[in-house]
């Protein structure tokens, strides 16, 4: 009787493991996605061993109540103690395995900054219908943008800065509606941006710097109502800034330097509640909008290397605060006002102008 109730028992608990582990597709997944990809330093998948995947398997978390791998999360710039340990930033290199699409029920992908992961995104990751997080930041990842990205419409977070990435932006993505953080920054990304842009009407933050991306801006982004955070900087765009830019209701930052914008700045760029607003090393043109006003503030205005002519106007000195001025590299000419913010600035500020003159500069 003993030894039946022993048996029993023994037989229950290799049962209940098995329910409540990872199903053999999940870890015959993550097994083959190790095997495409080499970490030498720090061990990160020496704990991926024996059966259940969702248990100690550094970086992988799983559902709860399926018991399906839903989070993978491996950075290689972290305050883990296996870094502290290692006394070294993570190093990896290989490609990132299609085998991770068979991951049915995966809903977040971070293989972050580990530098030497190359190869392209697999194509079928955009049949991962749970996934709400691709995060593939500082690798050396290649080829084009997924063209039917705007497949995953559960996805919250697009990363993929500092890779290699080539190509236009799919005219998909804009079918993301719950997108709310796309970082396309450092890569080779080219052509223009989608004209329906404005679609994404979740979106909070939109970093597209360091590109190839050309064309114009499309005046759709001023219906993206939460959009906090615009930068297009080092980029090829031409035209004008559309004036609807200076109307939206929290965008703070607005960081279009280094590009080949031209035409006359809107005057609603500078009573709006854009705070830090870089226009330089453009072919902006004309006088400065004398618009300033008590409800300005700035912790960066920088309009220096463009072609602005006339006067500074005597409203800046309105302004509520202002950090950071550039006018430099202008043909601006004139007295330069007194007081705040002129009093605390350098020459630097006003160099290379064609006749400014009084404090900080010479004396008029």
């Amino acid at each position: 009787m003993a030894t039946f109730l022993y048996i029993t028992l023994i037989t229950f608990l290799a049962t209940a493991s098995a329910v409540n582990s990872c199903p053999p597709s999940d870890r015959a997944a993550l097994l083959a996605f190790k095997a495409d990809l080499h970490e030498p330093y720090l061990g990160i998948f020496n704990s991926w061993t024996g059966t259940d995947c969702c248990h100690d398997w550094y970086g992988v978390s799983c559902d709860p109540e399926t018991h399906r791998v839903a989070d993978i999360n491996l950075r290689g710039e972290s305050e883990d103690p296996i870094f502290g340990k290692a006394g070294r930033s993570g190093y990896m290199t290989g490609t990132i395995s299609p085998s991770i699409c068979k991951l049915e029920r995966l809903s977040s992908l971070t293989i972050a900054d580990w530098k030497g992961i190359s190869g392209e995104i697999p194509r079928c990751i955009t049949s991962l219908p749970f996934l709400r997080i691709l995060d593939l930041i500082g690798n050396r990842l290649s080829g084009d943008l997924p063209a039917d990205i705007g497949r995953l419409q559960r996805l919250t977070v697009l990363n993929v800065a500092d890779n290699l990435i080539s190509g236009e932006i799919p005219r998909s993505l804009t079918n993301l509606s719950r997108l709310m953080h796309l970082d396309l920054r450092g890569n080779r990304i080219s052509g223009p941006l989608p004209r329906n842009f404005g679609r994404l009407r979740m979106l909070s933050r939109a970093l597209l710097s360091h590109n190839y991306i050309s064309g114009s801006i499309p005046s759709s982004i001023s219906k993206i109502y939460r959009l906090a955070d615009l930068d297009l900087s080092l980029n090829r765009l031409s035209g004008a800034i559309p004036p609807s830019l200076g109307r939206m209701a929290v965008l703070a930052t607005l960081n279009l330097d280094a590009n080949k914008l031209s035409g006359l700045i809107p005057a609603s760029l500078f009573n709006s509640g854009i705070s830090n607003l870089n226009l330089s090393k453009n072919a902006f043109e004309g006088y400065l909008p004398d618009v300033f006003s008590a409800g300005s503030y700035f912790t960066v205005l920088d309009l220096s290397y463009n072609n602005f002519r006339g006067s500074i106007p005597k409203s800046l000195s309105t302004a509520s605060y202002i950090g950071h001025l550039d006018l430099s590299h202008n043909h601006l000419c004139g007295k330069i006002p007194l007081g705040s913010p002129f009093d605390h600035l350098e020459a630097s500020s006003f160099a290379y102008n064609d006749c400014l003159c009084g404090k900080p500069l010479k004396a008029c």
